[in-house]
């Protein structure tokens, strides 16, 4: 195994630790490893030997086999050109990520209008790539022009609307699916 896959189990330790409602302290105590060391194995930090990969697998109710299975299906090198009609959801809007993944990516042009107001689970970034937008979040109005970036934490209330035709609007945001830490 080269460092590169044993750096990318992480994500799939951490996956299954939490399909398993586990703590890192639970793992520790069923594996015989370090709380520190778990957590720098989950973050990629730390290259796991192939014995403790599988000590580690073994506390999760698996094998080290499916960790780097599930490790190497998660990872994903996607390009999405410009051009690219297969990814419209609709008139002025176009997926910037394929597939259902943690980050969730769209680009909006012309004079969109996002209706009522929104709330998002996650963060949200917006960035204005060309136009204006006017943004209402927490009470205060935000306009943005070219270059300009509005970041959200989860949970804040919001609508937006395009104000100059040709627009581009880009908004990245952590996918709803995906729990929000608190760190």
């Amino acid at each position: 195994m080269g460092d590169k896959e044993t750096l990318r189990v992480g994500s799939a330790v951490r996956r299954r630790r939490r399909a398993l409602d586990l703590t890192l302290a639970a793992v520790a105590e069923r594996s015989g490893l370090s709380v520190p060391f778990l957590s720098q194995i989950e973050n990629e930090r730390a290259r796991p030997s192939m014995r403790s990969l599988q000590r580690v697998a073994e506390a999760l109710e698996t094998t080290g086999a499916e960790l780097l299975a599930a490790a190497d299906s998660a990872r994903v090198v996607d390009v999405v050109r410009a051009d690219e009609d297969t990814l419209a959801a609709g008139p002025g809007v176009r997926h910037l990520v394929r597939g259902h993944h943690q980050l969730h990516g769209v680009e909006l042009t012309g004079e969109q209008d996002a209706g009522g107001e929104c709330q998002h689970r996650n963060d949200e970034l917006m960035y204005l790539v060309d136009g204006a937008v006017e943004v209402e979040a927490e009470g205060r109005a935000y306009r943005l022009e070219k270059g300009d970036s509005l970041f959200l934490s989860g949970g804040v209330l919001h609508r937006w609307r395009a104000t100059r035709p040709g627009t581009r609007l880009v908004v990245v945001a952590v996918a709803d699916h995906i729990e929000a830490t608190g760190l």
